[in-house]
């Protein structure tokens, strides 16, 4: 199978993966039928998760890993979830992306995971306090489509 990256992008992503400070593991979901993507989406992550020994990447069915899928809000497929490692916990972020992060979106990917690693969200402290006064649940997403 035609590799995904091409030496010169892996090899910024090994550079970038140097800062890495704790493990990552990003959650793939997949669907057996409808799932435009999937395959293409579990390549790249593949490829990425193997460029430093830090990043875990584990696979997941939509339906056959319901219970999974619910603790980390995903209901469609192909998503990906980006989470802190912490021994045998997964420790769930809020990162999640829904299809496959090619683009512009793959850059934020490998900065998803830097910070994923970093266990910081990298909010100033004004925003922080912001946030603190927030009175119920906040729910924000960000689309893009790949033109």
């Amino acid at each position: 199978m035609e590799k995904l990256l091409n030496e010169q992008v892996t090899g910024q992503i090994r550079q970038a993966f140097a800062k890495l400070n704790n493990p990552v593991q990003i959650l793939f979901f997949g669907a057996q039928e409808n799932c435009d993507y999937c395959a293409e989406t579990l390549q790249l992550l593949t490829e990425v998760s193997e460029l430093d020994e830090r990043v875990s990447l584990s696979t997941h069915d939509l339906k056959a890993d319901a219970a999974l899928a619910a603790k980390f809000q995903v209901n469609k497929a192909p998503a990906i979830v980006v989470a802190g490692k912490d021994g045998d916990n997964t420790l769930d972020l809020g990162i999640q992306f829904s299809g496959i992060p090619s683009g512009y979106e793959f850059s934020t990917l490998i900065t998803d995971i830097l910070l994923a690693s970093e266990r910081d969200s990298g909010l100033s402290a004004e925003t922080r306090e912001y946030l603190k006064t927030l009175k119920e649940p906040l729910h924000l997403q960000v689309f893009v489509t790949p033109t």
